[in-house]
This record gives C-alpha cells, structure tokens and sequence, in this order.
C-alpha cells in the first residue's frame, strides 16, 4: 500500500524534472542564438530553476539533460509546450530569466529581441507584462 504513494510522488517529481528540463532548454536555447552560452548565463538559469522549484543537488544534471535535449531539437515549441501550462508566476520567472540572459552582455540583438516577441505569443503572454519585465532588467543592468 505504501509502495503506491512512493510510485505516485516519484511519478511526480518524474514529471515535475522533465518539466525544469523543458523551462532550462528553453532558457538554453535563448542563451545560444547569440552563439556565446557564457558561465553567467548558465548561473541565471540555475538561478530561475531554483526559484520554479529545482533541487539544488539536481540543477547540473537538469542543465546537462537540458542542452542534449536543446541539442537535438530544431524548433522552440517542443519546449514552450510545458511553460506555457505553468501559473502566470512561474512564466514570469522564465520571461524575467530569459531577458536577463539576453541582457547579460549589455546586448539585445534583433534575433533575441524577435525571439522575445514569439515567446510572449507561445506563451499566452501580454505583451505589457513582457514588456514591463524588459523594462525591471534593463533598468537593473
């Protein structure tokens, strides 16, 4: 009887680590369309991991898991199809995440900027509140 709780929580956290997975390529993704994925960028999004909940002893092997899985991935929906079902806080965490590392070399290129725009669509994101999370981090750089 106890063995089925344990199978129910470890179904959870299953699906809670693939779901961080997700968010990290995503965050992985936006980290390398520049073409420099930098020490710093790869401390924001375990930063942003840890604040949707991510195990601190977990973090490397959901980024390593994260960049094959970025790797071997030719389109960002595969990846945005999990952030999307997440509370509105949570995707602001990622929005906020993914606009930190696009600021982090005082840089926003015009691929970084559209890919932004695209997100804040897939995402079912107003564009405002995007907007005002641009705004917060550019303020702060």
């Amino acid at each position: 009887m106890f063995n089925l709780f344990t199978k129910k929580n470890d179904a959870r956290k299953d699906e809670s680590h693939l779901s961080l997975i997700s968010v990290a390529a995503l965050l992985i993704h936006s980290a390398k369309i520049d073409e420099n994925f930098t020490q710093k960028e790869k401390v924001i999004i375990k930063k942003a991991l840890i604040e949707m909940g991510a195990d601190k002893n977990n973090l490397d092997e959901i980024i390593k898991d994260a960049e094959l899985r970025e790797k071997d991935s030719n389109q960002i929906l595969e990846f945005t199809k999990e952030v999307k079902n997440k509370s509105i806080e949570e995707k602001k965490i990622v929005i906020e995440a993914l606009w930190t590392i696009i600021y982090s070399d005082q840089n926003a290129d015009m691929y970084e900027t559209n890919l932004m725009r695209r997100l804040s669509g897939l995402l079912y994101l107003d564009p405002k509140v995007v907007g005002d999370i641009k705004k917060k981090i550019e303020s702060n750089e």
